[in-house]
């Protein structure tokens, strides 16, 4: 199949978009909006080293990975974007994303802001999109109608979206997730705008 894309896009490169903001503002959401409504747009799968949450499938919403592993791919140098982020490894591979791009897709990257920005150092022509919650106190809503976290977990999630919040005017775009249909609306249309 991917070598069908290629003959058919043969000198087309795909784009790359990024999609970042705080736990609980929507992205995966919005991901999965954007996804469905935009033909040759594929999603990248992170790897992570934290455990599944109930309903996730390992290869689905992530590749689940032990530390040792991350850390052998680390000092292999395998990946496009890497962070530490509540207290587990997150990643992405520069081989899934480049073959993509070379096949002529346009790919989404849901990532932290850690990894954003280091994806703009290697690919400067990508565009950085921004999902911000209403507000901070809606986020918490969010998060604590989730039921995932601790209390402790809750706490770190909103100290990091606060610092998180805090760069959102190094994306290209900010997107806020104020009504869940408005704001696919407007991701949907930045990213064909984009292409």
């Amino acid at each position: 199949m991917l070598n069908e894309i290629k003959d058919k896009n043969k000198n087309k490169t795909g784009k790359l978009f990024v999609i970042s903001g705080p736990s609980g503002a929507g992205k995966g959401t919005l991901r999965e909006k954007a996804l469905n409504d935009i033909k040759n747009l594929v999603y990248s799968i992170s790897c992570t080293t934290r455990k599944p949450r109930e309903g996730e499938v390992d290869g689905v919403q992530y590749r689940f990975i032990t530390r040792e592993k991350f850390k052998d791919d680390i000092e292999k140098n395998l990946f496009l974007e890497y962070a530490h982020v509540h207290s587990d490894f997150y990643g992405t591979l520069k081989a899934d994303v480049m073959n993509e791009l070379k096949a002529g897709n346009d790919v989404l990257l849901e990532i932290d802001v850690q990894g954003a920005l280091q994806v703009r150092e290697q690919i400067p022509e990508a565009v950085l999109i921004f999902i911000a919650p209403p507000s901070m106190k809606e986020l918490e809503k969010r998060l604590r109608n989730r039921h995932t976290e601790s209390e402790e977990a809750l706490k770190i999630r909103l100290n990091n979206a606060a610092k998180e919040l805090e760069l959102k005017n190094k994306y290209d775009f900010i997107v806020i997730n104020d009504d869940l249909e408005r704001a696919a609306a407007e991701l949907r249309d930045l990213i064909k705008n984009k292409k």
